[in-house]
């Protein structure tokens, strides 16, 4: 949208980073089954590069930790060329998401999630 673009006809940086912030929440809460995921920490944003108005934009989020209360996801946002079907990568992060309960305390991720992230970290190393 014109509201998220710069003088230089880029997508403002801070903009990206709440749309890569988003998602990975989205993904954070779906992957561990509760709605109660926030985000904790930001890693460092890497702008490779620009992103202009028109442009297509997917994310992708891949767990790389899973701890106690929190998951790590590193996070790619790229652009998507509808004609060609080509790829680019814009900006890339690590982000970590923590599980909180009713009072904003951080609280246990599900035994359920940890046995199918174990599952599927065993079979993606073998």
């Amino acid at each position: 949208m014109t509201k998220d673009i710069g003088i230089h006809g880029n997508v403002f940086g801070g903009i990206l980073m709440s749309w890569l912030d988003e998602a990975g929440a989205a993904f954070a809460t779906e992957y561990c089954n509760t709605p109660n995921m926030v985000t904790l920490k930001v890693g460092e944003l890497y702008f490779k590069k620009p992103l202009k108005a028109g442009n297509h934009v997917r994310i992708y989020c891949e767990v790389t930790h899973l701890g106690k209360t929190s998951l790590t996801l590193a996070i790619e946002a790229t652009k998507y060329n509808l004609y060609s079907g080509e790829e680019t990568t814009v900006c890339t992060t690590n982000m970590v998401f923590v599980r909180i309960d009713d009072d904003g305390s951080p609280t246990p991720i599900g035994d359920s999630v940890r046995a199918r992230h174990n599952a599927l970290t065993s079979v993606l190393t073998q």
